[in-house]
């Protein structure tokens, strides 16, 4: 169906940080995927492990236990300081639990019609759930009627969160990414998420972190919310979990652990013994090779020669990012940019028509940090 506006490339092999196109030509993967392919393309662990789970077992279904899914759940939780996992395959489907625990919540607690509070220029999905729980109108056109439950906020302003608090006793959680992805790479102050955790407390409410863009390292910690030092009650994740394997997670403690019971969710192939190979093979990637602390030395490289390559110029609204999340702001539409980038040999992602955004593989060299800001430079 005509849902994606597709480039005209099609990509044939990769290895690294570089794509090969049909024709032979080379690119530099400036994109990975979306923030999926954190390790690198064609990584060889990761191809390695889901060679020998394809010829050992694919799927059984989770009516049965699966060694394999335990395994990465367990490494999951001691990465994230969580107790349970519920496994789907896709950060929509990772959110949609986390909403489903609110309510959840809510209707254990008698309250008729539970709400989960959201903020503007969020992305969790394109679900009706998610897609409602989304912040962008553009998103929403077309699909009314949106879901009831929500309500919204506008992001990195504690007091509006306050408000909705003190004047809206439905509101059972909160769900909120911790850097906003699609949103632009907007990075909020840094009291923020420990403003929420203080309102989630005293209001009794889950404090729920979409992590599907910024985990499994890409801020420089495994999860972003880990540079604030707060814990949420839940956390999703996805897109570089699996490595081009479609796999996402739901993680939650305390009470929004023991909420699911058997009926309550479920998921024919979630947490398959094939997705879960490749993931426990990315997390020994991420280990073997530190690369969280990879991650934020190579966005402090590529915010830094981006700065001095656009210093005094005065289309540049802003240079940020967090890790390998990173972003430049002009002050007009880019939208060019992008086949520019083709052109060049790179391949770029703009957002909100006027953002251009790099979530690069945490693999990255020095020379192709250096290189990949080379090439963006180039095409301003």
């Amino acid at each position: 169906m005509n849902t994606y506006a597709r480039l005209p490339v099609a990509f044939a092999s990769g290895s690294g940080a570089y794509l090969k196109d049909t024709n032979g030509k080379e690119y530099l993967d400036g994109l990975t995927g979306l923030a999926v392919v954190g390790v690198g393309h064609a990584n060889p662990s990761v191809a390695k492990a889901l060679a020998e789970q394809a010829g050992t077992l694919t799927h059984t279904s989770n009516l049965y236990e699966i060694p394999v899914q335990s395994r990465l759940a367990d490494r999951l939780c001691e990465l994230s300081g969580m107790e349970k996992v519920f496994f789907g395959n896709s950060g929509a489907e990772a959110n949609e639990a986390a909403i489903k625990l609110a309510r959840l919540k809510g209707n254990n607690q008698g309250i008729k019609k539970p709400c989960v509070l959201v903020v503007d220029g969020s992305f969790h999905g394109r679900t009706m759930a998610t897609l409602t729980a989304t912040g962008n109108r553009k998103v929403h056109a077309g699909f009314e009627p949106l879901l009831s439950g929500f309500v919204r906020a506008p992001f990195n302003d504690v007091e509006a969160v306050r408000q909705v608090a003190d004047n809206n006793g439905d509101v059972v959680a909160l769900l909120v990414e911790p850097v906003l992805g699609e949103g632009g790479i907007v990075i909020p102050d840094a009291g923020y998420l420990a403003a929420l955790r203080e309102i989630c407390d005293t209001h009794g409410w889950l404090m729920m972190l979409d992590e599907v863009q910024s985990g499994n390292g890409r801020t420089g910690k495994y999860f972003a919310y880990q540079h604030t030092g707060c814990m949420p009650d839940v956390v999703t994740t996805a897109k570089g979990l699996g490595n081009g394997m479609p796999i996402g997670a739901c993680l939650a403690r305390g009470e929004a652990a023991e909420l699911f019971v058997p009926g309550n969710h479920g998921s024919t192939f979630g947490g398959n013994p094939l997705a879960c190979a490749a993931a426990n093979a990315v997390l020994d990637e991420i280990e073997a090779h530190n690369l969280c602390q990879r991650a934020q030395s190579l966005g402090e490289r590529i915010l830094d020669g981006l700065r001095a390559g656009l210093a005094g110029d005065n289309r540049v609204k802003e240079i940020r990012g967090l890790g390998l999340m990173l972003a430049v702001e002009f002050n007009d539409d880019i939208s060019h940019m992008v086949q520019a980038g083709l052109d060049a040999g790179v391949l770029i992602n703009v957002t909100q028509g006027n953002i251009l955004r790099l979530l690069p593989p945490l693999t990255l060299t020095d020379d192709e940090a250096d290189e990949l800001v080379r090439r963006v430079l180039s095409l301003t």
